[in-house]
């Protein structure tokens, strides 16, 4: 039976430029799904073997409500236009730094590089060299520190925290406490690691399939089978083995 004993991350994974996941506590595993499913029998494990076919079993035919007994929690630090994306995902707990109690730090996302409209994809974007990259970048940074610039600047003309931030960015870092039972995660890893998902989120939610995978690896193993993942990011993530991850 996969028990954990190391409950939460020792350094956040970074991500972006700027950003980061880390695990903040975590509760229950694949022996807390078999056992919350057995209890319907009175019985609990019946064996490792009978116990992964048996999770394998409720995720195929969708009887999810063993894996809300798993929790994870997150420190998250973000853009705001990725934390918009994230909080569409209502099946969990958020609390955000806010800018209406502590002034916002110069921390804003630069990427290495812009993307192309994509035109099959009419919300998403592809990889493409039809324009100056080095020239937009410098465009991009120069309003961003714009706008920091402007936020001071009302700051110290006397403008209220949570008026001033009005001048900011959708680039802008933010950091959140996101909790959420396995269930809810799974179906945010199978909606944020699918290819359509921003490049950006994307990030996030393989830095986060990882973590699951060493916290329930019955679990995502029967997962990543289930929803046939062949193209990850990550490749260790979709690997065909069977291997577990204390």
């Amino acid at each position: 039976m996969t028990k954990t004993e190391q409950k939460t991350d020792s350094h956040p994974r970074n991500i972006l430029d700027k950003g980061f996941v880390k695990l903040v506590d975590f509760m229950g595993g694949d022996d807390r799904a078999v056992d919350s499913a057995r209890v319907s029998f009175g019985s609990k494990s019946k064996g490792e073997e009978q116990d992964k076919r048996l999770i394998e079993y409720l995720l195929k035919h969708q009887h999810h409500t063993p894996f809300e007994h798993c929790v994870f929690q997150f420190h998250i630090k973000c853009p705001i236009f990725v934390a918009r994306q994230w909080m569409r995902h209502r099946w969990g707990s958020f609390n955000e730094i806010s800018a209406r109690y502590s002034q916002v730090k110069e921390e804003f996302y630069i990427p290495e590089k812009f993307r192309v409209q994509d035109k099959l994809n009419k919300q998403g974007s592809v990889n493409g060299n039809s324009f100056d990259n080095e020239k937009l970048l410098t465009e991009y940074s120069a309003s961003i520190t714009a706008s920091y610039k402007t936020y001071k600047s009302l700051l110290s003309g006397g403008v209220a925290r949570e008026m001033a931030r009005m001048a900011l960015p959708v680039a802008q870092y933010t950091q959140f406490y996101w909790t959420a039972n396995a269930r809810s995660l799974l179906n945010f890893l199978s909606l944020r690691m699918d290819a359509h998902a921003q490049l950006e989120i994307r990030e996030y939610a393989d830095a986060m399939a990882e973590i699951f995978r060493q916290k329930m690896p019955w679990t995502w193993n029967a997962f990543k089978k289930i929803q046939g993942y062949t193209g990850c990011r990550n490749k260790a993530l979709c690997a065909s083995d069977d291997k577990e991850t204390a």
